[in-house]
């Protein structure tokens, strides 16, 4: 699927399929809403600059969009992951997407999520969506796409995770560091997720 086919969440607020919310008292992003994406589909399907991969600490494979990224890029990606020495939670580092339409994989790991440390892990899952940002814009991508990272498995409540992520990705984008980055894509699979994004993404970018 080409960029060109997914509408920007300005285009959904314009079209009305999102609702603007009145009285939000959370940081607006609406300056960046045209640089900013909402799909529901498969992440190995988008033509993009980079796709991100929640992966484990190993970067050798798992399962979820994990396992899905390495058997749609290739048994090439295995082979470069193993160059790369494992990553950090909280870390990103960046191959070639091989078989992907996107050119680039950048791989994150996100946080196991633990209720009775709820901050460490909002931090952790902070610096996996920035550091993956960082990456793009170090390697002057000029778009990415985001699965729901930690919300699998790792078990972070898919409403909090969500916020994180628009709050993250709109503070990037709002920065002199974010200015190479002409669109981030959140990409979710099933309407369950669909719906999160479309209840959270009013109260961050409404003007």
């Amino acid at each position: 699927m080409s960029l060109s086919s997914i509408p920007t969440i300005a285009q959904l607020f314009k079209n009305g399929q999102l609702k603007s919310a009145s009285g939000s008292k959370l940081p607006s992003y609406a300056s960046v809403s045209d640089r900013i994406s909402l799909h529901q589909g498969d992440i190995t399907q988008l033509q993009v600059d980079a796709i991100v991969n929640a992966a484990n600490e190993t970067l050798l494979g798992g399962g979820g969009v994990d396992g899905a990224i390495h058997r749609a890029a290739g048994k090439e990606l295995l082979a470069e992951c193993k160059t790369l020495n494992g990553c950090k939670t909280g870390d990103a580092k960046i191959t070639k997407g091989y078989q992907l339409p996107a050119s680039h994989i950048i791989h994150t790991v996100g946080p196991v999520y633990a209720k009775g440390r709820t901050e460490e892990s909002k931090r952790a899952l902070q610096s996996a969506y920035k550091r993956s940002l960082q990456e793009a814009a170090k390697a002057k991508l000029k778009s990415i796409a985001f699965p729901s990272i930690s919300t699998g498995v790792y078990g972070y409540p898919m409403d909090d995770a969500t916020d994180v992520a628009l709050e993250t990705v709109g503070t990037f984008l709002n920065s002199k560091e974010g200015d190479s980055l002409q669109r981030v894509i959140f990409c979710v699979f099933s309407e369950k997720d669909l719906k999160v994004y479309e209840k959270h993404i009013p109260q961050h970018f409404s003007d």
